[in-house]
């Protein structure tokens, strides 16, 4: 009989985790569960607090991030400048849109300032996604295990939550340093009226245009004010994003099999080492069919935001800005294929947050402003179903023309029973059209 511990995590994703803990043993041979947890907590940074996330480590690391790529703090002609641009944006865009002005204030924003102000909404984003990557973990161990573990499971929980913490970190450092502003992925990240830029990423964004700095910062400030109206014009939108977003998680699976190679390959006692490991995409999607139609649902919704801001941005510039062809072209390909960052995002936890459909949604509203005006294309964000599907976008003249019909439909008839009898007409002593004195 070997006089070597029972490792309850045999055959698990955790067997290489307890082979290098088990070291630290104590009287007799058997694990010392002190010395374990002094081992584990040198991983550990801070306090998920219950939530499947460490966000303290992950803002730290994307600040490190940040911080070694290069950041500079931004200068008060920073802000004047951005804060003319979205003056001037304003201006253009109020002819072309039924949206109103959403914007109240401006700001130019460092790299840093966008990971600290952008950190509660991806909570928002990010926290479903770990929620099922922190389940399936916990799945991994089989029940007799899960019992032998004992106080340990807690502190697996923490584990995970601190090397996902460190995935996210890193995914936000380089998204950090591409983004132009506060919307430039499609999501409403930044505080609800500021619009914001990050002038260095702008002017990256720039080379090689052999643009003017001032076209460049405008067409920016231009989508960012667009994406500002279309997210304070249509309440339900945000909720709606983020709920594809979680869908889009549910359908998340854990490779076992990844996690197990790669604890076996990192000491981890040394978070250097384990955060040089996330790179390897533990948390990659499988191909399910959920998982494929939970994301094109994602990327639709993501289409239709970003295909709108684009033919209104287009309306507002046709006229004034010659630049605004070759800065709409470069916007596209770049949101489309999506970026170095965005790769890497995807890679880490699992999200991918590119518009592939951007072009069919652009002009699939461009047809619709064609077929029924500016009011009629922004008509159709008044409630979620009348929203185009995946399918209108392989036919954006024919979705135009069926638009028309759409127009006719009584809101209403989308509305529980007693939000419709809110909504009903009422005479003057209250009562519903039709109704009174019955």
């Amino acid at each position: 009989m070997s006089d070597e511990p029972d490792n309850p995590f045999k055959g698990t994703p955790f067997e290489a985790m307890f082979q290098q803990f088990s070291g630290a043993a104590g009287a007799g041979g058997a694990p010392d569960l002190n010395a374990i947890f002094a081992q584990v907590q040198q991983l550990l940074s801070g306090s998920t607090d219950g939530k499947p996330v460490n966000w303290d480590l992950a803002k730290d690391i994307a600040r490190k991030t940040v911080s070694a790529a290069g950041d500079r703090s931004v200068t008060p002609t920073d802000s004047d400048r951005v804060a003319d641009a979205v003056r001037l944006a304003e201006h253009w865009l109020d002819p072309v849109t039924t949206l109103p002005e959403a914007t109240t204030t401006s700001a130019a924003w460092s790299r840093a300032e966008w990971v600290e102000n952008t950190l509660p909404v991806w909570q928002t984003v990010v926290d479903p996604v770990a929620e099922h990557v922190a389940g399936a973990m916990g799945g991994a161990l089989p029940a007799e295990a899960q019992q032998l573990a004992g106080p340990m499971a807690g502190m697996l929980r923490q584990l995970g939550g601190s090397i996902f913490g460190a995935q996210v970190g890193q995914g936000l450092g380089e998204l950090a340093g591409e983004v132009v502003s506060s919307s430039d992925i499609g999501l409403p990240l930044g505080p609800a009226g500021q619009a914001v830029l990050l002038p260095d990423n702008v002017a990256k964004f720039a080379e090689g245009l052999e643009l003017t700095d001032e076209d460049v910062r405008l067409y920016l400030a231009l989508r960012e004010c667009a994406h500002q109206r279309l997210f304070a014009g249509v309440p339900w939108l945000r909720q709606h994003l983020f709920a594809a977003v979680a869908d889009y998680a549910a359908g998340i699976e854990v490779d076992s099999g990844k996690i197990e190679a790669a604890m076996a390959d990192v000491d981890m006692q040394n978070p250097e080492a384990l955060q040089e490991a996330l790179a390897g995409g533990l948390f990659e999607p499988e191909d399910s069919e959920q998982q494929k139609a939970a994301l094109v649902r994602l990327e639709t919704a993501l289409a239709l935001v970003e295909g709108w801001v684009d033919d209104v941005v287009r309306e507002a510039t046709k006229d004034r800005m010659p630049a605004a062809v070759q800065l709409a072209e470069t916007v596209r390909r770049r949101r489309a294929a999506g970026g170095p960052a965005e790769q890497t995002f995807a890679t880490l936890v699992g999200l991918q947050l590119r518009p592939r459909r951007l072009r069919d949604a652009a002009n699939l509203w461009a047809a619709v402003r064609d077929a029924r005006g500016v009011d009629g294309r922004d008509e159709l964000w008044s409630h979620p179903d009348l929203l185009p599907s995946a399918t209108d976008l392989d036919d954006p003249i024919g979705f135009a023309q069926h638009a028309g019909e759409l127009a006719d439909i009584d809101i209403t008839d989308f509305l529980p029973a007693e939000d419709a009898a809110d909504d009903a007409p009422k005479d003057d002593e209250g009562n519903e059209e039709g109704n009174a004195g019955k």
